[in-house]
């Protein structure tokens, strides 16, 4: 067999960037699907027939759905190759967004926004898929951008989300996601080089594993996400952390015992590891606080003294900029890993966000000055996110990185939905009465910022103190290097 030839460096760099175009572009699509509904939560009730408790379950079944799919796609990506698990997430993304245009009842909605919600399964195994397929060169850019798609496609979402309910049919928005997520399918298929996955990793799919570790998740997300409307000392809230804790300790004990976990709790171990998802949950936590706290600050009417009057478009556009900050920052970040290493940028992400949340203390007064502070604390959540996946590769066996790139994502989602938890308690705890409604204070906000920044700061110190990870298995990765070379 002849050897591969390595194509033109022209021919070679044009493919490389459709790779990532095709997955940068799908972790965005993933990212809109998670915002789709927010705008319009509040006019489900009307639009569908039901109860608010009823409606909020098409927001919550999303985030469940992508906790659970999110490690189990990174294994089976390891084991069976990560394009072909990447396309196979977009058939219920299609299929989610054609049953929620064409629902009827909140049922079929929840139905629809659960298979959706299995597309978040992509941006860990992009990320893996990058490292695979892009030469050294340009790997750390890579990754930061595909780490930064989830912002964009945040900030993407919600404004046309809101441009929708207010203007047009809400079914047009889940058309429009069907088509999208048909086009990730074309982009993947089309320019993602088809990479084996490693013999390493071949064996039988861990079960019971994947069942544990579901169970643990959907028993803590659920209790965490509908702590404040149960009652956090409620019979339900308290018997679902039990359940969590109790299935997570025979979970741990199956794991250590399993030829094939589901994850390696050895390797989760790892200092660099341990504690790179250790400052990814609090980096998730100071990304989700800023989402929650200034919508509503833009929302409130003037009357309360400090809300700025904004509508639901109006907010939206506010927030939009933020997000696509979070994808500007990918070249920047990718320097200062270069340089410094990622710890180092890690680090400083952490600290920008904590210098965003610190400024907007002084910033609440206006939109435009309260952008500031917003675009501040996301150039720090892009540092940080594309920081993240390039500390983990480098800790972890080749044949784990689809695994662990996704129990890192899991634990950024966990701070997400611990932020909103915790975000909730203290506006909820702080506030003031406005035409009859409790609504929260300005010291109320101003408390949950200096959460939001103090998470923040204790990021960037958990990453200051982390070893120094040196790229393991070179041998695996010399050998991924021609791959575009010589399959265009």
């Amino acid at each position: 067999m002849k050897p591969a030839t390595a194509a033109p460096a022209s021919r070679r760099t044009g493919a490389e960037t459709r790779v990532i175009v095709a997955l940068a572009y799908a972790g965005i699509v993933s990212a809109i699907m998670q915002t789709l509904v927010v705008p319009l939560i509040a006019e489900f009730p009307a639009l569908l027939h039901t109860t608010a408790s009823k409606a909020s379950w098409i927001v919550t079944v999303t985030l469940l759905a992508g906790a659970v799919a999110t490690p189990v796609a990174g294994k089976l990506g390891d084991m069976y190759g990560k394009k072909r698990v990447v396309l196979i997430l977009t058939v219920p993304m299609i299929v989610g967004s054609v049953v929620c245009a064409l629902a009827t009842d909140v049922s079929l909605t929840i139905l629809g926004r659960a298979l959706q919600g299995l597309g978040i399964g992509i941006v860990p195994l992009g990320i893996s898929l990058i490292k695979d397929v892009i030469p050294q060169e340009r790997l750390h850019a890579s990754i930061a951008l595909m780490s930064a798609s989830m912002g964009v496609g945040g900030a993407l979402g919600l404004p046309l989300a809101a441009a929708v309910a207010e203007r047009g049919s809400w079914r047009l928005l889940f058309w429009f996601a069907a088509i999208l997520s048909i086009l990730i399918t074309a982009a993947v298929a089309a320019w993602v080089p088809t990479v084996a996955p490693d013999a390493e990793e071949r064996g039988r799919f861990d079960l019971i594993g994947a069942l544990g570790l579901s169970v643990v998740l959907i028993c803590l997300l659920l209790a965490v996400s509908q702590g404040n409307d149960w009652g956090w000392s409620s019979p339900r809230v308290l018997g679902l952390l039990a359940a969590a804790l109790l299935v997570a300790l025979v979970w741990g004990w199956w794991e250590l015992r399993a030829d094939n976990p589901m994850i390696d709790l050895r390797t989760t171990a790892h200092p660099v590891v341990l504690w790179t998802n250790v400052a990814s949950f609090l980096v998730g936590f100071a990304m989700y606080a800023q989402s929650l706290v200034v919508p509503q600050l833009l929302q409130l009417p003037t009357s309360t003294g400090y809300g700025l009057g904004q509508s639901m478009v109006a907010m939206g556009l506010w927030m939009a900029p933020a997000g696509v900050m979070m994808m500007a920052m990918s070249p920047v970040g990718a320097k200062i890993t270069r340089n410094h290493g990622a710890k180092v940028t890690l680090a400083v992400g952490g600290l920008v966000i904590a210098l965003g949340y610190g400024s907007a203390q002084f910033l609440l007064d206006s939109a435009p000055a309260l952008l500031i502070s917003t675009i501040l604390t996301s150039c720090g959540v892009g540092l940080a996110y594309g920081a993240m996946p390039a500390l983990i590769m480098a800790a972890v066996p080749h044949h784990e990185t689809g695994a662990a790139n996704a129990f890192n994502s899991l634990t950024r989602s966990v701070g997400s939905s611990v932020a909103a938890a915790v975000m909730g308690v203290v506006l909820a705890g702080m506030t003031l009465d406005l035409g009859g409604h409790a609504v929260p204070s300005l010291n109320g906000f101003r408390v949950a910022l200096a959460v939001g920044a103090g998470v923040a700061v204790l990021a960037a110190i958990i990453a200051a103190m982390l070893p120094i990870a040196r790229e393991r298995h070179s041998k695996a990765r010399r050998q991924q290097e021609p791959l575009l070379a010589s399959n265009h």
